[in-house]
């Protein structure tokens, strides 16, 4: 999912910096479009000046045509503000001038008319066009401003496109979410229905096997059966149990009792579950505590409890003709590590992890090891599992009683 999201916001961001690119593009035409525009001002402000010469009497102009073509008007200011020559002037545009006045439409408007001006050896030439066919506006800048403005574009692009990722994450992550709200739903309800539908007809094949296997009227052989498929059945109902537990943690549904657990006391009750189940003889079973013992551990007594059920089971699983079994605790710090190891013929010589499937493309392991991971970190420790030729070690790591802690620190000041 986070790859889905992370895809789906780079789409996004590219296209809108690519959106951001051709505006800037076509802001930048626009500003050259128009930058040419007012800047062909000047050419016709040459042309105009040259075509206006001084004659005896008076003066002569040639460029009368270019200017009822574009609707312009001129006139030509002597220095005593005087004009002393016009082409189509407006009525209301005066015939004197003073300092002020040429001053304020140099940078404005006169009579607002929106005028360019060329200064002449025998004056100023004014030309005009029309009120209203112009905006004029003198924008001043500093230019160390002007110098900063690559920085300031481009870091206000990178706010921009920063802000849209953020935005488009957020969406995008809230999506998704929604989306896997609803397929863990799905899935748990999947999950849960199909549990319900095989505990019944699972207690019936359960009962009628022990009928069977206490059967004395049947040969031994099929009484063997029996018990093989009472084995297997109670298996299918442990798998089951995991499967919802293992769910009910993935998704925080189970909730915690915790509670003081003296781990002697753990071990010693997980030793005693195994051997009521009726563990055979070629099995040895050892418990190793320190004495004195350390500080309780606070957790909660069932869960605890099934995941040494389950170390304990994949240690009776993988070794069929026997092996040598050993439970034990040891504390370091504030931290208890319980620990299950097991020595035989028949365990794997490379455990897999119970995260993830193994890298040499075989099948996943189940759902037991799994499940005790998952319980060593909804209390706030690890687990680790290891094997070799013949062994298989998991360690338990997890916190004390808070309580006790603090008095196992005081224990420990001189």
């Amino acid at each position: 999912m986070r790859r889905s999201v992370l895809r789906a916001a780079a789409v996004l961001t590219g296209a809108v910096g690519l959106v951001l690119v051709l505006s800037l593009g076509a802001l930048l035409g626009i500003v050259f479009a128009t930058g040419r525009q007012v800047d062909a001002w000047g050419v016709p402000l040459d042309q105009l000046s040259r075509g206006l010469t001084a004659t005896e009497g008076g003066y002569t102009f040639t460029e009368g045509a270019y200017l009822s073509a574009h609707d312009l008007w001129t006139i030509l200011i002597g220095e005593d503000g005087q004009v002393l020559w016009q082409f189509e002037k407006p009525l209301d545009v005066p015939e004197q001038y003073g300092l002020s006045d040429v001053a304020a439409f140099s940078r404005w408007y006169l009579a607002d008319y929106p005028v360019f001006t060329r200064i002449r050896e025998d004056g100023l030439l004014v030309v005009g066009s029309a009120k209203e066919s112009l905006w004029r506006l003198n924008f001043y800048l500093p230019l160390r401003i002007v110098r900063q403005l690559p920085l300031w574009i481009g870091g206000s692009l990178l706010l921009i496109l920063g802000c849209v990722l953020a935005f488009s994450a957020l969406l995008l992550r809230r999506w998704f979410r929604a989306e896997q709200r609803q397929r863990d739903a799905a899935r748990s309800d999947w999950i849960n229905g199909i549990s319900h539908d095989i505990r019944t007809p699972l207690s019936i094949v359960m009962g009628y096997a022990v009928q069977l296997e206490e059967d004395d009227a049947l040969p031994l052989a099929r009484r063997r059966q029996a018990g093989i498929i009472r084995s297997q059945s109670e298996a299918i109902r442990t798998l089951v149990n995991d499967l919802n537990l293992t769910m009910r943690l993935d998704y925080e549904m189970q909730p915690l009792r915790r509670t003081e657990v003296m781990p002697g006391a753990l071990l010693r009750q997980a030793a005693a579950d195994l051997y009521n189940r009726g563990l055979e003889e070629r099995y040895r079973l050892d418990i190793d505590l320190p004495d004195p013992p350390g500080p309780p551990l606070k957790g909660d007594v069932s869960l605890l409890s099934r995941a040494l059920d389950n170390l304990l089971n994949n240690c009776v699983r993988h070794n069929p003709d026997g092996c040598a079994i050993t439970l034990g605790a040891r504390w370091r710090g504030s931290w208890c590590t319980l620990w299950v190891e097991s020595r035989g013929t028949g365990a794997p010589a490379r455990i897999p992890s119970p995260e993830r499937p193994p890298a040499d493309g075989g099948p996943p392991h189940g759902t037991g090891l799994k499940l005790v991971a998952q319980i060593a970190r909804s209390h706030g420790g690890t687990a680790r599992f290891s094997g070799g030729e013949g062994c298989f070690l998991c360690e338990l790591r997890l916190p004390c009683a808070p309580e006790q802690r603090q008095d196992s620190r005081s224990r420990r000041l001189p």
